[in-house]
């Protein structure tokens, strides 16, 4: 195999080889050969789609070469900081410099329908006081305010258990900025929704 295993999650192998990413889908023992095949196929090429529409708009790391044979996205590697190890790191003015641009490129996405479906702070790299998007393999196109909204709520969850002393202020920067987008106002409304609906589960 080439390239060296930087992180090996429950779909997919991540390796960097020199300056780039390969991201390769693994199979499935469990699932039927066949179907196994196709879904690993059809989510590499809707990943590939989505990196293509969201660079677009936002930092992303740039699609090499997509291979829906072998399973595999090759794409730039991202010399930069990942959030969930320095975000805490750093003072509050720079984190809360970070969070305008989360905001802003969350806003920026849900505007072209883009859901990145696993906003954490693990999918998040500054270069160059730069923030990247990464990992769009949870992600898919919708045009509903309530996926727009979840998107969100699933970011306010992450910063609560990860970055718990900051989270408050944080959160409510991405909010500040994500106004920039058109719908914003049916957005936050389902949010308020979405999160009523977690408090009384």
């Amino acid at each position: 195999m080439v390239g060296k295993i930087i992180f090996q999650g429950a779909e997919a192998l991540i390796l960097l080889d020199k300056n780039k990413i390969i991201k390769k889908r693994v199979k499935k023992s469990y699932r039927i050969s066949e179907l196994d095949e196709k879904i690993r196929k059809l989510r590499t090429r809707a990943e590939t789609k989505l990196l293509e529409k969201a660079s677009k708009k936002i930092s992303v790391p740039k699609v090499l070469k997509s291979d829906e044979k072998t399973k595999e996205i090759l794409m730039e590697f991202i010399n930069g900081k990942k959030l969930s190890k320095y975000l805490d790191n750093f003072p509050e003015k720079q984190q809360l410099k970070i969070f305008k641009q989360v905001g802003e490129n969350i806003a920026k996405l849900h505007d072209s329908d883009i859901i990145h479906g696993d906003l954490t702070t693990s999918n998040m790299i500054v270069k160059n006081d730069n923030v990247y998007f990464i990992d769009f393999g949870l992600g898919f196109i919708s045009y509903k305010i309530e996926d727009k909204a979840v998107d969100l709520h699933l970011l306010k969850q992450a910063l609560e258990a990860k970055h718990f002393k900051n989270w408050e202020k944080l959160f409510s920067e991405v909010l500040k900025n994500y106004k920039k987008s058109e719908k914003a106002d049916l957005v936050l409304k389902q949010l308020e929704k979405v999160e009523k609906r977690g408090r009384y589960k």
